[in-house]
């Protein structure tokens, strides 16, 4: 844990003293993994010109949930302030992408229609993972890169069968059918990487896994699998299961299933009312380990990687959490910069699926301090580096139709640079792949 973690998980106080130590940040985890092919680091940082400078050997895809460009700048301001920079804006291209799903009924998307239309270039129906419009499952880009013979990984702090990591690993039309999503997994997409949470729809009713049935932090969290046991079946496919963070650490097997929750990696709730970001594997550490397993292939991977506290705490206009998740997902970025440093034919992309709340930054007003339950105001909190402090106003308790930011560096990157459609982005990252085209 970064000292920066550390102070932001005592709330608004926790803040007030990042400002007041001038916002130092200790060293995060990094990655230099030993390279199983046999071949040198210096082998493989080239930039690209194997098969054309603008080919991907290894994508990074990394999405924070419900994190718009107002969430992105409450991220950077409440932890770099002013003056300061986070590590997902210095990605050599940026742009926005429209967030608009093909929703007969409702005007702004929810994470599966979003996710759908980065995973395979088709807008959905809200709700939807993996299909199109009419109910069709349509292939995603992690199944297109297994196809190629790319090794593949999903890790999410929600439960890893949650409609982000399904989209590109899944095809049902309805996002809470998680067993199924489970099952799909296994026996149709097979990511070699499966990390995150969600453990009770792995297992059948009454049949508890690691994680017990009806924790105290919250009593109604229980397995409800309807696949049968499928961690069971997935170490018959030959998946090394882990349920812990030293499993994690110890694990050594080229498939890999780690579920370190009932649900959700953290409980989400309004400040002071049972909210918990704690999980029991940061996301930065489910992804070293994910990049140590799928940069083992010769053919290069692709990995994706959400953290969906950012939506889950916006929902719950809980700005002090959604800035602890903000670091969260910052912490991951710099690892895959890290990695992409060392790896040149790496494509690296930060994206956000739709926004969350109606984030407004504001000036501290007295007369201006109105609101209450989703749109309750928060703060104030500080400005790190200055004496200044700034609220935070909440429009929604749900999502918004505004666009998102996307930044990214590596192979085919400059396609993802200004304005452009959500499946704009799916197209950019498959031509980055396969420049040549790809059946």
């Amino acid at each position: 844990m970064t000292a920066r973690r550390a102070v932001l998980r005592a709330g608004a106080a926790g803040l007030t003293a990042l400002a007041a130590a001038g916002a130092a940040v200790s060293a995060i985890a990094t990655y230099d993994p030993p390279d199983r092919s046999g071949a040198h680091a210096s082998d493989q940082r080239g930039h690209g010109h194997g098969h054309g400078k603008d080919r991907a050997r290894n994508v990074i895809f990394i999405q924070g949930d419900g994190m718009g460009l107002s969430t992105r700048e409450l991220i950077r301001i409440a932890t770099e302030g002013k003056d300061g920079q986070l590590a997902m804006d210095t990605l050599d291209h940026a742009g926005w992408t429209a967030t608009d799903s093909a929703d007969p009924e409702d005007a702004v998307t929810d994470s599966a229609a979003g996710a759908t239309a980065f995973a395979t270039g088709v807008r959905t129906f809200n709700g939807a993972v993996g299909v199109d419009a009419d109910g069709n499952p349509v292939p995603t880009l992690l199944e297109r890169a297994k196809e190629a013979g790319k090794a593949t990984g999903l890790v999410s702090s929600a439960q890893v069968t949650d409609a982000s990591p399904a989209a590109f690993g899944a095809h049902v039309t309805d996002r809470y059918d998680q067993s199924e999503i489970a099952r799909q997994y296994l026996e149709e997409s097979q990511p070699d990487v499966l990390l995150g949470g969600g453990e009770d729809f792995w297992y059948p009713a009454g049949d508890p896994g690691a994680w017990p049935d009806n924790p105290a932090e919250d009593p109604g969290e229980e397995s409800k699998g309807t696949e049968g046991n499928l961690v069971e079946r997935a170490q018959e496919l030959g998946y090394e299961y882990v349920s812990d963070a030293d499993g994690l650490a110890a694990a050594d097997g080229d498939r890999l299933l780690g579920l370190f929750a009932n649900e959700e990696m953290f409980q989400q709730a309004n400040e002071g009312e049972g909210d918990v970001f704690s999980p029991a594997v940061p996301l930065v550490d489910m992804a070293a380990k994910a990049l140590d397993v799928v940069s083992a292939d010769r053919d290069g991977f692709f990995l994706f990687l959400e953290e969906e506290a950012i939506d889950e705490f916006a929902h719950n206009s809980n700005a002090t959490r959604t800035v602890e998740a903000g670091q969260s997902l910052e912490e991951t970025v710099e690892l895959a910069l890290d990695f992409q440093a060392q790896h040149r034919d790496t494509l690296v992309l930060v994206v956000g699926d739709h926004a969350t709340g109606g984030v407004a930054i504001e000036n501290v007003d007295a007369e201006d301090e109105g609101g209450a339950g989703a749109t309750a105001e928060d703060g104030p909190f500080p400005v790190p580096g200055t004496d200044l402090e700034f609220t935070v106003d909440w429009t929604t308790g749900g999502h918004t139709g505004e666009a998102t930011p996307i930044t990214a560096q590596g192979p085919g990157a400059q396609r993802l640079g200004g304005a452009q459609l959500n499946t704009d982005v799916h197209d950019a990252v498959l031509r980055a792949m396969f420049p040549r085209g790809h059946r």
